[in-house]
């Protein structure tokens, strides 16, 4: 079976005041995969999300979300967990929920108040009374709610202590459905390895790396994290 093609990027460059962030970005991605964007802080992870995110328009070159350019149609099916938290923090969970039914379509307020649950997250709690990361917990269950096929997640462990993380990332593992791919952007690599199917190395705002995780581990006979370590000696 040929997977569809569900993000392409081509030729993509972004300078901002004459100084190139990104340069000549070409990515395929098709559906039913978990892809991590590794690379270091500064090389042009979250610049490439944001024009995905149609946040920031392209200097040149296009991106399209299953043909279609980015737009209205695109943010239907991209669920996207940005790097900083964007919530009313007056407002309670509870009230952000519906705020979110009746935004997305494919919002599904039950499985949000589950993983609330799960997390141990009080839904009559206002965010101002909560951590950041109870916060940033409470974005990644409203993100991991929506029936979308294409998740992007910027740095979902940034703010969380390691113990936190693995639970994280079975969240997020057993909340996508089998059809949705998952970009997960961070440079915790060593904690992101276990699920992932496929890798992107970008440094200095350019794609230096794509492949199958397995295939790269078998062929380096190393670790993701071993490998990028040897990549990008700083």
């Amino acid at each position: 079976m040929i997977s569809m093609k569900l993000l392409e990027i081509n030729n993509l460059n972004k300078s901002f005041d004459n100084k190139q962030i990104l340069k000549d970005i070409n990515l395929n991605i098709s559906s039913g995969k978990i892809i991590g964007l590794l690379g270091k802080n500064g090389a042009g992870k979250t610049t490439l999300i944001k024009l995905i995110n149609d946040l920031l328009t392209p200097t040149s070159g296009e991106i399209l979300v299953k043909g279609n350019k980015i737009g209205i149609e695109s943010k239907k099916i991209i669920s996207y967990l940005p790097e900083r938290t964007y919530l009313n923090k007056e407002m309670k969970v509870s009230e952000i929920i519906e705020y979110f039914k009746d935004f997305y379509e494919d919002f599904d307020d039950k499985k949000a108040k589950e993983l609330l649950n799960k997390l141990d997250l009080n839904i009559n709690e206002h965010l101002t009374k909560m951590s950041k990361g109870m916060q940033e917990k409470v974005q990644l269950v409203l993100v991991m709610s929506r029936k979308a096929e294409l998740y992007i997640l910027d740095e979902p462990l940034g703010g969380v202590d390691p113990a936190t993380r693995d639970y994280i990332l079975d969240t997020i593992l057993s909340n996508f459905n089998d059809n949705a791919s998952v970009i997960i952007s961070t440079h915790l690599i060593s904690d992101i390895e276990r699920i992932l199917d496929e890798v992107i190395f970008i440094d200095k705002g350019e794609i230096v790396l794509q492949s199958d995780a397995d295939k790269l581990r078998n062929k380096e006979k190393s670790s993701i994290d071993e490998i990028f370590r040897r990549m990008f000696k700083c």
